[in-house]
């Protein structure tokens, strides 16, 4: 895992590989990734050989669970699949190995996160005569609204999909948007493409037309049902199997490749309102991202565009963080260095709770801190032992407090209050028997 703040489009940015525990996933690619509640999600994918493990990560805990993946209502084996999240359920679409049985299957699971179960997915689906898209790989999904849009994949023989789907999350029916005879008025056939859902529309960048990759960029507005291509001369080269994600009134877009042995570290943001690309540069002196293909990346915080109904969207945020209760973290970032960090950098702490032990002493009043305006330093930077601190690194958990509930009740709180995190999951290159790689990225512009 590693961690990357940016200051802003042109300025540069920092990275720090977060080391996992042997009690972690191993390391993978072609896996789907989806963040929701502060927790980060991980199902599938491959090291040698297709792998049937889900995973949830807590970015405040620094820990890792494995959740059961069996049962009849649970996925097999996937790749290249696709999973995002609507109001309280994943939904997890194709990636399954080819076998005879796949066409007459709609490759559809979801999973209930408050129960963390798989569920039999309910409506129209299970009907024979409903029209429903096949099993495939490396398509892209969604969510706009009360529905989930896929796009493209690879189709067993018949190679690259051009294909638009919709689901309705309310009926669970599926509806066909444009079929091959309406290639020429869009992206056309292609998989191992990224796309990401801004207010009403979705973004879709380069991946493979057969064996050919693309730089091509498309924005289809599901308000008008019309497909547009944007300029892109000063964006990224051809790219398959990189990731996005959006952020604020733009998109992020990291890694991938010209081929498959081709890996590439280059982050490039474009801005929705100048219709811009920018190449993020790496903070001089610092580690330099990883070269990744296939991999994941997954954004938490306000600033990032998440799923409707989830609450990590900024729809869902906001009112949280204007009612009155105290945020942990400032959601400020120092690219140099602090005293009490030592040299690696870290976030300033805004508020704390009154009358709570912070390891050597008790503070009663924030507002001794709150109006300060620095950065803690020196002893009293270290007599602060409970409270969550951000190293560019990971959040520690340090808490010294006997109060369960107490506890309990905070580090939800902190969840929800995450500052504006980019998670880099896995990806190729990859070492065998190892925890999985996560880089772990911190953007703090206005």
């Amino acid at each position: 895992m590693w961690t990357m703040p940016i200051m802003s489009q042109s300025s540069p940015c920092l990275w720090t590989r977060l080391p996992q525990s042997s009690r972690s996933p191993c390391n993978r690619f072609k896996h789907a990734c989806c963040s929701y509640d502060g927790n980060v999600y991980v199902l599938g994918g491959r090291d040698n050989s297709c792998l049937r493990d889900f995973w949830r990560y807590s970015v405040v805990h620094d820990e890792w669970t494995e959740l059961n993946c069996t049962g009849e209502s649970a996925p097999e084996e996937l790749e290249e699949h696709s999973m995002v999240a609507h109001e309280g359920f994943f939904y997890v679409f194709g990636g399954m190995l080819d076998s005879a049985y796949t066409k007459w299957r709609c490759p559809l699971w979801v999973f209930d996160i408050a129960k963390q179960k798989w569920v039999h997915c309910q409506g129209k689906t299970s009907s024979p005569q409903t029209q429903m898209p096949t099993n495939r790989k490396g398509h892209s999904a969604v969510v706009v609204g009360s529905a989930m849009l896929l796009y493209g994949g690879f189709v067993d023989m018949k190679g690259s999909s051009q294909d638009f789907w919709s689901l309705d999350f309310d009926t669970m029916a599926w509806s066909l948007l444009n079929d091959s005879q309406q290639g020429s008025l869009g992206p056309g056939p292609r998989h191992s493409h990224s796309a990401i859902a801004y207010q009403s529309c979705m973004y879709l960048f380069g991946g493979l037309k057969g064996l050919r990759e693309q730089r091509d960029f498309w924005r289809w507005n599901s308000s008008t049902n019309i497909w547009s291509s944007l300029r892109n001369k000063s964006g990224p080269s051809r790219l398959m199997g990189h990731s996005a994600v959006a952020y604020k009134n733009g998109m992020l877009l990291f890694g991938g490749g010209e081929s498959q042995n081709s890996p590439q570290n280059c982050l490039w943001r474009y801005n929705f309102t100048t219709q811009t690309w920018g190449q993020v540069a790496t903070l001089p002196g610092t580690p330099n991202p990883p070269d990744k293909i296939h991999h994941c990346c997954v954004g938490l915080g306000p600033s990032y565009k998440s799923n409707p109904g989830s609450p990590d969207s900024s729809s869902e945020l906001q009112p949280r963080l204007l009612d009155g209760r105290m945020r942990p973290f400032k959601n400020k970032c120092f690219p140099a260095q602090l005293t009490f960090l030592g040299s690696e950098g870290g976030i300033e702490l805004e508020t704390f709770g009154p009358d709570r032990c912070y390891g050597h002493k008790t503070l009663t009043q924030s507002s001794e801190l709150d109006n300060s305006k620095e950065a803690l330093t020196g002893k009293d930077a270290l007599r602060i032992g409970n409270c969550l601190t951000f190293e560019n690194k990971a959040f520690r958990k340090q808490w010294s407090c006997t109060d369960e509930d107490l506890l309990d009740e905070e580090v939800g709180d902190v969840g929800q209050n995450l500052p504006d995190l980019l998670l880099v999951l896995g990806g190729r290159p990859c070492s065998r028997h190892c925890p999985i790689s996560i880089w772990q990225m911190t953007l703090t512009d206005s």
